[in-house]
């Protein structure tokens, strides 16, 4: 069997999300032989424990078992700007979560998203961009500062399979940060540029809430994948959203999709559902704007417990907010997958 006939059956494999199979859409990088009869098979996937990315892998070993080959598969998509101009040179996917106002539970989405990704086996990165309001530490329960090394740069510290860096790490607890713009292009910049990542398939950023210096100055210097934009139902929040909506777009930067949070409460007493926010702002939001709706949030005290205590709720397997997280995880990653394919092809 040579790279052909390999080729040729890789052609079974169909992308269900760009409909068209592997090889029409170019996202099979090479074919090779090793001498034992090994096919070596590099495909053009982006984002890595994404569920269709999974499925189409297992799908590639599959067809090439079947027909008798050993197989090793290897993912890689080259971007269009060298690795010594970017940013993060050793990140495959930058997410950032966002939200146009602030209450919106923003911090809570990025959190989770970014323990539910490490969960599902991503090495991760959770870089808290609130320059003015950095909680994120709290919110995994992560005290140990980052370490100096001798060529100055920081190694972040690591929570749940998470590698941090937050400005509440270098300012005191209680003392306020009062920076105009340029000094925070500068802060921010040398955060995520003198800091010793490694290599991360995810970096989530959590923005602060708006349209402000911080959000302008991601988009001008990252490479940014595609942002979670998080609302609630009610109108005012998605007003918000719309705004913030607009800011990636002005910037050619693809919107993962939406993030309903407070999306109705389980009342433990009565059994019924409360919409406390109102109900379906979210979806009917996405649905106008063309955008996928990645899942809603309830509103459940347990959220609150796990964020002033430290613990995900992502992380509790039988917990169904924590389900709700997880779904919108592991679709947030088949979006990014989405969006590096499609560029790809």
């Amino acid at each position: 069997m040579d790279q052909d006939a390999v080729r040729d059956l890789l052609r079974e494999v169909h992308d269900p999300d760009l409909d068209d199979d592997i090889v029409t859409l170019n996202l099979v990088n090479g074919i090779e032989f090793d001498d034992d009869d090994t096919v070596h098979v590099s495909l053009a996937l982006g984002a890595p424990y994404s569920p269709t990315e999974t499925a189409i892998a297992d799908k590639v070993r599959q067809v090439l078992g079947e027909a008798g080959l050993d197989v090793e598969l290897s993912a890689r998509i080259d971007d269009d700007i060298e690795a010594e101009e970017q940013v993060f040179p050793n990140v495959e996917n930058v997410i950032a979560v966002a939200s146009g106002k602030g209450g919106v539970g923003k911090s809570t989405v990025a959190v989770n998203l970014a323990a539910g990704l490490a969960d599902m086996g991503a090495s991760v990165g959770l870089f808290d961009a609130d320059i003015y309001g950095p909680n994120v530490p709290r919110m995994v329960d992560a005290d140990e500062p980052p370490q100096a090394t001798e060529d100055e740069t920081l190694v972040p510290p690591e929570q749940y399979g998470m590698k941090l860096m937050s400005m509440a790490f270098l300012v005191g607890e209680d003392d306020p940060v009062i920076w105009r713009g340029p000094m925070v292009h500068k802060v921010l910049t040398q955060l995520w540029e003198d800091v010793e990542w490694g290599h991360l398939d995810y970096m989530v950023i959590d923005l602060p809430p708006g349209t402000g210096d911080t959000q302008l100055t991601l988009l001008q210097t990252v490479p940014v994948t595609g942002a979670v934009i998080v609302t609630t139902p009610q109108d005012v929040a998605l007003d918000d959203a719309r705004k913030g909506l607009e800011m990636f777009g002005k910037h050619d930067t693809p919107v993962l999709g939406i993030a309903e949070n407070m999306a109705g409460f389980k009342c433990p007493d009565c059994g019924g559902t409360h919409d406390i926010f109102g109900s379906g702002g979210g979806e009917r939001f996405a649905d106008v704007h063309d955008m996928p709706l990645l899942g809603s949030i309830p509103i459940d005290p347990a959220v609150r417990t796990g964020g002033d205590s430290g613990e995900p709720i992502v992380l509790e397997e039988d917990n169904e907010t924590g389900a709700a997280f997880r779904h919108i995880a592991r679709e947030a990653a088949n979006n990014a997958g989405i969006v590096r394919r499609r560029r790809q092809s």
